[in-house]
Protein backbone atom coordinates (compact mmCIF):
# COMPACT_ATOMS: atom_id res chain seq x y z
CA UNK A 1 0.00 0.00 0.00
CA UNK A 2 0.97 3.51 -1.00
CA UNK A 3 3.40 5.05 2.20
CA UNK A 4 2.17 8.67 3.60
CA UNK A 5 4.15 11.27 1.93
CA UNK A 6 6.92 12.44 3.98
CA UNK A 7 7.33 15.67 4.33
CA UNK A 8 10.27 17.26 6.20
CA UNK A 9 12.15 20.45 7.07
CA UNK A 10 15.71 21.60 5.89
CA UNK A 11 16.91 20.85 10.16
CA UNK A 12 15.79 17.71 10.94
CA UNK A 13 11.99 18.79 10.66
CA UNK A 14 12.27 21.50 13.86
CA UNK A 15 11.08 25.27 13.46
CA UNK A 16 11.33 27.26 16.57
CA UNK A 17 8.08 29.30 17.24
CA UNK A 18 10.04 32.90 16.76
CA UNK A 19 11.40 32.03 13.18
CA UNK A 20 8.39 30.07 12.25
CA UNK A 21 6.45 30.21 8.72
CA UNK A 22 3.20 28.65 7.90
CA UNK A 23 3.22 25.16 6.04
CA UNK A 24 2.08 26.36 2.52
CA UNK A 25 -0.38 24.77 -0.16
CA UNK A 26 2.52 23.27 -1.92
CA UNK A 27 4.34 21.78 1.01
CA UNK A 28 1.35 20.00 2.26
CA UNK A 29 -1.23 19.22 -0.02
CA UNK A 30 0.65 17.53 -3.27
CA UNK A 31 -1.61 15.01 -5.07
CA UNK A 32 -3.58 13.88 -1.81
CA UNK A 33 -5.41 15.45 1.09
CA UNK A 34 -3.52 16.15 4.26
CA UNK A 35 -3.82 16.63 8.12
CA UNK A 36 -2.00 18.33 10.26
CA UNK A 37 -2.61 16.09 14.00
CA UNK A 38 -1.93 19.08 16.51
CA UNK A 39 -0.44 18.23 19.73
CA UNK A 40 -0.06 20.89 22.86
CA UNK A 41 2.03 19.55 26.17
CA UNK A 42 3.09 20.39 29.44
CA UNK A 43 5.80 18.84 31.17
CA UNK A 44 4.88 15.37 30.07
CA UNK A 45 7.89 13.94 27.75
CA UNK A 46 7.38 10.72 28.43
CA UNK A 47 4.18 10.78 27.57
CA UNK A 48 4.75 12.72 24.46
CA UNK A 49 7.50 10.24 22.83
CA UNK A 50 4.83 7.26 23.21
CA UNK A 51 2.20 9.63 21.04
CA UNK A 52 4.55 10.12 18.62
CA UNK A 53 6.36 6.88 18.49
CA UNK A 54 2.22 5.82 17.86
CA UNK A 55 1.46 8.29 15.14
CA UNK A 56 4.82 6.46 13.07
CA UNK A 57 2.08 3.49 12.92
CA UNK A 58 -0.91 5.72 11.26
CA UNK A 59 -1.99 3.39 8.47
CA UNK A 60 -3.31 6.11 5.69
CA UNK A 61 -3.58 3.25 3.22
CA UNK A 62 -2.67 5.76 0.96
CA UNK A 63 -5.71 8.05 1.22
CA UNK A 64 -3.84 10.98 3.00
CA UNK A 65 -0.67 12.45 3.81
CA UNK A 66 0.10 14.30 7.39
CA UNK A 67 2.49 16.29 9.61
CA UNK A 68 2.21 17.23 13.40
CA UNK A 69 2.78 20.29 15.08
CA UNK A 70 3.79 20.55 18.91
CA UNK A 71 3.43 23.67 21.12
CA UNK A 72 5.38 23.28 24.20
CA UNK A 73 2.84 25.16 26.84
CA UNK A 74 6.41 25.35 28.88
CA UNK A 75 8.21 28.27 28.62
CA UNK A 76 11.35 26.44 29.94
CA UNK A 77 11.12 23.98 27.06
CA UNK A 78 10.94 20.79 28.56
CA UNK A 79 9.47 19.08 24.90
CA UNK A 80 12.30 20.18 23.06
CA UNK A 81 14.75 17.39 23.62
CA UNK A 82 12.17 14.64 22.96
CA UNK A 83 10.60 16.12 19.37
CA UNK A 84 14.77 16.95 18.46
CA UNK A 85 15.55 13.04 18.76
CA UNK A 86 12.32 11.79 17.65
CA UNK A 87 12.47 13.57 14.00
CA UNK A 88 15.88 12.33 13.38
CA UNK A 89 14.42 9.14 12.16
CA UNK A 90 10.85 10.38 11.47
CA UNK A 91 8.76 9.36 7.88
CA UNK A 92 6.67 12.43 8.79
CA UNK A 93 7.58 16.59 9.54
CA UNK A 94 6.98 17.53 13.08
CA UNK A 95 7.39 21.21 13.59
CA UNK A 96 8.14 22.47 16.76
CA UNK A 97 7.02 26.13 18.59
CA UNK A 98 6.89 27.36 21.72
CA UNK A 99 3.61 28.85 23.93
CA UNK A 100 5.65 30.45 26.84
CA UNK A 101 2.31 31.34 28.10
CA UNK A 102 0.65 28.91 30.55
CA UNK A 103 -2.82 28.57 28.91
CA UNK A 104 -4.26 25.83 27.16
CA UNK A 105 -6.42 27.99 24.83
CA UNK A 106 -3.23 29.98 23.64
CA UNK A 107 -1.18 26.68 23.21
CA UNK A 108 -4.15 25.70 20.77
CA UNK A 109 -4.27 28.92 18.64
CA UNK A 110 -0.59 28.81 18.12
CA UNK A 111 -0.79 25.44 16.96
CA UNK A 112 -3.65 26.17 14.35
CA UNK A 113 -1.62 29.10 13.43
CA UNK A 114 1.17 26.82 12.32
CA UNK A 115 -0.63 24.25 10.99
CA UNK A 116 -1.96 23.42 7.39
CA UNK A 117 -3.19 21.61 5.19
CA UNK A 118 -6.65 20.44 4.24
CA UNK A 119 -7.77 18.76 7.95
CA UNK A 120 -6.97 19.80 11.36
CA UNK A 121 -6.51 17.23 14.12
CA UNK A 122 -6.10 17.91 17.80
CA UNK A 123 -4.64 15.06 20.03
CA UNK A 124 -3.99 15.57 23.98
CA UNK A 125 0.06 14.96 24.68
CA UNK A 126 -1.10 12.32 27.30
CA UNK A 127 -3.15 9.61 24.57
CA UNK A 128 -2.49 8.00 21.81
CA UNK A 129 -3.79 6.07 19.26
CA UNK A 130 -4.29 3.13 17.24
CA UNK A 131 -2.92 2.52 13.69
CA UNK A 132 -6.34 3.19 12.33
CA UNK A 133 -7.30 6.40 14.31
CA UNK A 134 -6.17 9.00 11.55
CA UNK A 135 -7.94 7.06 9.24
CA UNK A 136 -11.05 6.42 10.40
CA UNK A 137 -11.57 10.00 11.42
CA UNK A 138 -10.71 10.97 7.57
CA UNK A 139 -12.93 8.19 6.16
CA UNK A 140 -16.15 9.58 8.61
CA UNK A 141 -15.66 12.82 7.74
CA UNK A 142 -15.47 12.44 4.13
CA UNK A 143 -18.31 9.77 3.60
CA UNK A 144 -20.89 11.81 5.96
CA UNK A 145 -19.68 15.23 4.92
CA UNK A 146 -19.33 17.01 7.88
CA UNK A 147 -17.19 19.84 9.55
CA UNK A 148 -15.37 17.45 11.65
CA UNK A 149 -15.69 14.32 13.47
CA UNK A 150 -15.02 13.08 17.26
CA UNK A 151 -13.89 9.84 18.40
CA UNK A 152 -13.67 8.07 22.08
CA UNK A 153 -11.28 8.25 24.54
CA UNK A 154 -10.95 4.96 26.75
CA UNK A 155 -8.77 4.69 29.69
CA UNK A 156 -5.31 3.36 29.83
CA UNK A 157 -4.08 2.58 33.41
CA UNK A 158 -0.40 2.41 34.37
CA UNK A 159 -1.26 0.22 37.00
CA UNK A 160 -3.92 -1.71 38.39
CA UNK A 161 -6.01 1.46 40.31
CA UNK A 162 -8.17 1.00 43.31
CA UNK A 163 -11.30 -1.13 43.15
CA UNK A 164 -13.61 2.12 44.03
CA UNK A 165 -12.23 3.54 40.30
CA UNK A 166 -12.70 0.82 38.25
CA UNK A 167 -16.41 0.20 39.63
CA UNK A 168 -17.03 3.94 39.47
CA UNK A 169 -15.96 4.06 35.79
CA UNK A 170 -14.89 7.83 36.75
CA UNK A 171 -12.40 7.50 33.58
CA UNK A 172 -15.31 6.41 31.03
CA UNK A 173 -16.47 8.58 29.15
CA UNK A 174 -20.03 8.37 27.34
CA UNK A 175 -19.75 6.77 23.27
CA UNK A 176 -22.17 7.23 20.92
CA UNK A 177 -23.25 4.96 17.56
CA UNK A 178 -21.15 6.22 14.38
CA UNK A 179 -22.67 8.84 12.73
CA UNK A 180 -24.38 10.11 15.74
CA UNK A 181 -24.78 14.36 15.57
CA UNK A 182 -22.74 15.27 18.64
CA UNK A 183 -23.71 18.58 20.56
CA UNK A 184 -21.74 21.36 22.47
CA UNK A 185 -21.45 19.49 25.42
CA UNK A 186 -20.06 16.10 24.12
CA UNK A 187 -17.70 17.75 22.32
CA UNK A 188 -13.56 17.46 23.19
CA UNK A 189 -10.50 18.00 21.84
CA UNK A 190 -9.26 15.36 22.62
CA UNK A 191 -10.26 13.46 19.71
CA UNK A 192 -11.46 15.33 16.85
CA UNK A 193 -10.40 15.79 13.16
CA UNK A 194 -12.22 19.03 11.50
CA UNK A 195 -12.14 20.77 8.11
CA UNK A 196 -9.46 23.86 8.19
CA UNK A 197 -11.88 25.48 5.66
CA UNK A 198 -14.24 25.95 9.29
CA UNK A 199 -11.68 28.52 10.41
CA UNK A 200 -11.80 30.70 7.05
CA UNK A 201 -13.20 33.86 9.30
CA UNK A 202 -12.58 32.61 13.01
CA UNK A 203 -9.98 35.39 13.99
CA UNK A 204 -10.18 33.31 17.91
CA UNK A 205 -10.71 29.55 17.56
CA UNK A 206 -10.29 29.16 20.88
CA UNK A 207 -10.33 32.27 23.46
CA UNK A 208 -8.45 32.92 26.16
CA UNK A 209 -10.34 33.27 28.64
CA UNK A 210 -10.66 30.22 29.70
CA UNK A 211 -7.78 29.87 30.73
CA UNK A 212 -7.49 26.45 31.98
CA UNK A 213 -10.96 24.57 30.87
CA UNK A 214 -13.86 24.87 28.94
CA UNK A 215 -12.10 26.49 25.55
CA UNK A 216 -13.08 23.73 23.74
CA UNK A 217 -16.89 23.32 24.66
CA UNK A 218 -16.82 26.97 23.56
CA UNK A 219 -14.99 26.53 20.40
CA UNK A 220 -17.72 23.96 19.78
CA UNK A 221 -20.61 26.46 20.40
CA UNK A 222 -19.25 29.29 17.97
CA UNK A 223 -18.66 26.03 15.28
CA UNK A 224 -22.21 24.65 15.76
CA UNK A 225 -23.79 28.48 15.91
CA UNK A 226 -22.10 28.78 11.96
CA UNK A 227 -23.73 25.78 10.97
CA UNK A 228 -21.03 23.04 11.55
CA UNK A 229 -22.17 19.63 11.96
CA UNK A 230 -19.82 16.90 13.70
CA UNK A 231 -20.39 13.54 14.27
CA UNK A 232 -19.04 10.44 16.04
CA UNK A 233 -17.00 7.86 14.69
CA UNK A 234 -16.89 5.22 17.32
CA UNK A 235 -13.95 3.41 15.71
CA UNK A 236 -11.26 6.22 15.87
CA UNK A 237 -10.41 5.40 19.71
CA UNK A 238 -7.93 6.88 21.26
CA UNK A 239 -6.27 5.96 24.94
CA UNK A 240 -5.67 8.70 27.49
CA UNK A 241 -2.97 7.13 29.87
CA UNK A 242 -4.33 7.28 33.65
CA UNK A 243 -0.96 7.40 35.95
CA UNK A 244 -1.43 6.54 39.74
CA UNK A 245 -1.80 10.11 40.82
CA UNK A 246 -5.21 10.80 39.02
CA UNK A 247 -6.83 7.45 40.75
CA UNK A 248 -7.43 9.40 43.81
CA UNK A 249 -10.13 11.22 45.52
CA UNK A 250 -8.38 14.40 45.84
CA UNK A 251 -7.81 14.90 41.84
CA UNK A 252 -11.32 13.92 40.57
CA UNK A 253 -13.14 16.56 43.43
CA UNK A 254 -10.37 19.32 41.89
CA UNK A 255 -11.22 18.74 38.45
CA UNK A 256 -14.99 18.81 39.23
CA UNK A 257 -14.75 21.59 40.91
CA UNK A 258 -12.80 23.55 37.66
CA UNK A 259 -15.14 22.10 35.57
CA UNK A 260 -18.12 23.64 37.87
CA UNK A 261 -16.29 26.91 37.86
CA UNK A 262 -16.32 27.37 34.27
CA UNK A 263 -19.89 27.62 33.60
CA UNK A 264 -20.19 31.32 33.75
CA UNK A 265 -18.13 31.84 30.64
CA UNK A 266 -20.12 29.80 28.84
CA UNK A 267 -23.63 32.09 27.40
CA UNK A 268 -25.27 29.10 26.94
CA UNK A 269 -28.13 28.00 29.42
CA UNK A 270 -26.29 29.60 32.07
CA UNK A 271 -29.34 30.70 33.95
CA UNK A 272 -30.77 27.30 33.60
CA UNK A 273 -27.57 25.51 34.88
CA UNK A 274 -27.41 28.28 37.90
CA UNK A 275 -31.13 27.32 38.84
CA UNK A 276 -30.15 23.87 38.80
CA UNK A 277 -27.45 23.76 41.13
CA UNK A 278 -28.98 26.08 43.46
CA UNK A 279 -31.20 22.90 43.80
CA UNK A 280 -28.49 20.15 43.66
CA UNK A 281 -26.08 21.30 46.27
CA UNK A 282 -28.45 20.86 48.79
CA UNK A 283 -29.98 17.25 47.40
CA UNK A 284 -26.38 16.05 47.08
CA UNK A 285 -25.31 17.20 50.17
CA UNK A 286 -28.14 15.39 51.70
CA UNK A 287 -27.51 12.12 50.11
CA UNK A 288 -23.97 12.16 50.77
CA UNK A 289 -24.25 9.96 54.31
CA UNK A 290 -26.28 7.80 52.27
CA UNK A 291 -23.62 6.77 49.32
CA UNK A 292 -21.37 6.82 52.05
CA UNK A 293 -23.05 3.51 53.34
CA UNK A 294 -23.18 2.33 49.80
CA UNK A 295 -19.86 2.17 49.15
CA UNK A 296 -16.54 4.44 48.39
CA UNK A 297 -17.54 4.30 44.51
CA UNK A 298 -21.49 5.62 45.26
CA UNK A 299 -19.78 8.00 47.78
CA UNK A 300 -17.09 9.83 45.36
CA UNK A 301 -19.74 9.97 42.24
CA UNK A 302 -21.82 11.76 44.40
CA UNK A 303 -19.46 13.99 46.02
CA UNK A 304 -18.18 14.73 42.42
CA UNK A 305 -21.59 15.86 41.10
CA UNK A 306 -21.91 18.35 44.35
CA UNK A 307 -18.39 19.66 43.51
CA UNK A 308 -19.62 20.37 39.75
CA UNK A 309 -22.51 22.24 41.33
CA UNK A 310 -20.45 23.47 44.37
CA UNK A 311 -17.60 25.06 41.12
CA UNK A 312 -20.71 26.64 39.44
CA UNK A 313 -22.41 28.73 42.48
CA UNK A 314 -18.30 29.68 44.31
CA UNK A 315 -17.83 31.50 40.84
CA UNK A 316 -21.01 33.33 40.56
CA UNK A 317 -19.56 34.75 43.84
CA UNK A 318 -16.13 35.21 42.63
CA UNK A 319 -14.59 32.26 44.79
CA UNK A 320 -12.40 29.83 42.54
CA UNK A 321 -10.31 27.22 45.13
CA UNK A 322 -9.33 25.67 42.30
CA UNK A 323 -7.14 28.00 39.47
CA UNK A 324 -5.37 25.74 37.41
CA UNK A 325 -5.96 21.81 36.08
CA UNK A 326 -3.82 19.35 37.53
CA UNK A 327 -1.33 17.69 34.80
Amino acid sequence: MPRCLEIRDDIAGISVANHLRPMNAQETKGAMPHICVCICTFKRPGMLRRLLEKLEEQDSQGCFSFSVVIVDNDQAESARSVVESFTIGSSFQVRYCVEPRQNIALARNKAIENASGDFIAFIDDDEFPTSEWLRRLFNACKQHEVAGVLGPVNPYFEHEPPGWVRQGRFFERPTYPTGYRIGMWEARTGNVLFRRNILADVREPFRAEFGTAGEDIDFFRRMMAKGNVFIWCNEAAVFEVVPPERCTKKYLLRKALLRGSNFLKHPTDRAKNFAKSIVAVPLYGMTLPVMFLAGSHHFVRTLIKFCDHAGRLLAVIGLNPVKERDH
